[in-house]
């Protein structure tokens, strides 16, 4: 039968490794398409007729009534770890697999990500940086910052990325590390390392939090006014795992209430976002977009596993790291 691929909303797959891209063009016809990232449902399934292959980013939305209006789909392939944007039990109702790239190819890129973005704003590395551009060398008293060590960290979501971070900050840092983790065992905690302890805990008692959970029905803006109101003033937030953990809201009122010192966020609701989204209104916060996984031998693991899936998906075999049953 005659296959069409769909590449969709992934700026990397095929671009810096363009072999990946060969080998998929070797299956049959690629098309690349960029949408916009909150549609779905009967306008996605129109959009992407014919396709019976899909490769996608963390969006837009497969909702069930993309599913139901989709035609024939073998196989959507998620170009990332995380598919919250994918219905996987309407998929598997419709007898579509889903895959993932597996948690460890992207564990070194974003756990370094997450403590590079913490180290820039620590140490106000950024902003120093545009002084001396600028010409304001003697600016350099303004950029006082702190160290890591002696600080108590907190992760929230102690999992594949979460714990990588932790150790990066332990043993390198010499920081005290506590965890909250909703699916991981206080001895499982423990032997990563770090002291598991409630949320609560963790709020009221760390200087530098960083959120690398996956989001779920329970963890879906689990950050709100009453979080926040537990922290300490002028916590250092971290965010490399998704913009939903957070209430947009409650986000801008801990900031204007001085509640937060630094954010650092790769992630944020809604995204993409535009020059004037209110986050970036402060001087306090740094944003990347999203490129947290974005290492070359990262991006070359995620295009790898991502062919593989479709190669054997045309071969009539089950891949690897399928979340949904067929």
């Amino acid at each position: 039968m005659d296959i069409k691929i769909a590449i969709v909303n992934s700026s990397s797959l095929g671009r810096i490794f363009p072999e990946h891209l060969n080998r998929l063009k070797a299956l049959g016809e690629v098309d690349r398409f960029d949408f916009p990232a909150d549609m779905k449902g009967k306008e996605l399934a129109e959009e992407l007729l014919g396709y019976s292959i899909i490769i996608t980013s963390a969006t837009p939305m497969y909702d069930k009534a993309f599913f139901e209006y989709k035609d024939k789909t073998l196989l959507i392939a998620r170009h990332g770890i995380g598919y919250n944007n994918i219905d996987v039990k309407a998929a598997a109702e419709k007898g579509v697999c889903v895959t993932r790239v597996p948690s460890y190819v992207e564990r070194e890129a974003v756990a370094e990500s997450t403590v590079a973005l913490l180290m820039d704003v620590i140490r106000k590395i950024r902003s120093a940086s545009i002084k001396v551009k600028e010409g304001e060398w003697t600016e350099r008293a303004k950029f006082v910052g702190y160290e890591v060590k002696g600080k108590t960290v907190g992760i929230i979501g102690f999992g594949n990325i979460g714990s990588r971070v932790g150790q990066i900050i332990k043993n390198g840092f010499n920081a005290r590390l506590i965890a909250y983790d909703l699916n991981r065992s206080p001895e499982d905690i423990k032997k990563g390392g770090a002291e598991p302890v409630s949320l609560e805990k963790l709020l009221k008692t760390a200087d530098i939090i960083s959120l690398n959970a996956s989001v779920t029905a329970q963890s879906y803006h689990m950050l709100t006014d009453k979080e926040f109101s537990l922290m300490k003033k002028g916590v250092i937030l971290i965010d490399t795992a998704r913009g939903e953990l957070i209430n947009p809201d409650s986000l801008i009122k801990a900031l204007d209430d001085e509640i937060i010192g630094e954010l650092a966020m790769d992630a944020v609701e809604g995204e993409p976002i535009d020059k004037d989204h209110p986050l970036l209104s402060y001087d306090n916060v740094l944003i990347t977009p999203h490129i947290g996984a974005y290492t070359y031998e990262s991006l070359y693991g995620m295009g790898e596993k991502i062919v593989k899936d479709a190669e054997k998906i045309i071969r009539g075999e089950i891949p690897d790291e399928v979340v949904n049953a067929r």
